[in-house]
């Protein structure tokens, strides 16, 4: 009965739905916008686009540049007086966590590929007390202009990634990597440089 009702109503449905695709786009993403305003310490630039909903967690401490474009179930998490500084132009995928602890900082027109995580603390460890309540270390993380992170990438605290600098999909990175190069693996070692490709 459910496959009949289903299949009496949903034709119906789409072919009423079809010709407003735009306006139902162009709604999600208004709302959506609102509601992360909403969420944030200061409101985002109205320039910014977003496919779907966003997660703020903490002290909402997030600041993005213009034309920033996020697509949805982006996990955004500040603690303390820490800062996520998002520039301009910089795209963030779907499912990506960014935490900071202490700062996370993109540069302007960095891509961020799907579920990546960026982490600028990690956990101690304490003989007197569980993982829990040992607390953290945070190191800034810096990652720069016109930088391509790949897909399931984990960026750990205390790293710079310089500008133009690629990150292979589901390379864990966990100490520098130099303007213009391209690093993969675990941990991410660099594979060529930007520079010794076009020599």
């Amino acid at each position: 009965m459910k496959r009949g009702l289903k299949g009496a109503i949903s034709p119906v449905l789409a072919a009423l739905l079809r010709p407003v695709r735009g306006v139902r786009r162009s709604l999600t993403r208004i709302y959506a916008h609102a509601v992360l305003s909403a969420d944030l310490a200061e409101p985002a630039p109205a320039s910014l686009v977003i496919e779907g909903r966003a997660f703020v967690d903490g002290t909402r401490n997030v600041r993005f540049g213009e034309n920033v474009m996020l697509y949805p179930d982006v996990h955004l998490e500040t603690r303390h007086d820490a800062l996520i500084d998002i520039g301009d132009g910089v795209v963030i995928s779907r499912g990506v966590h960014i935490v900071a602890m202490a700062r996370v900082t993109i540069g302007s027109g960095t891509m961020i590929g799907e579920y990546s995580s960026i982490r600028d603390a990690n956990h101690q460890r304490s003989a007197e007390t569980t993982i829990r309540d040992a607390g953290h270390t945070a190191r800034p993380i810096v990652i720069g202009k016109e930088v391509w992170i790949g897909r399931g990438v984990t960026v750990l605290g205390g790293v710079t990634i310089g500008d133009d600098a690629t990150v292979g999909a589901n390379a864990v990175v966990t100490r520098d990597v130099p303007p213009g190069a391209t690093v993969a693996g675990v941990p991410a070692a660099p594979i060529r440089s930007r520079s010794a490709v076009s020599e």
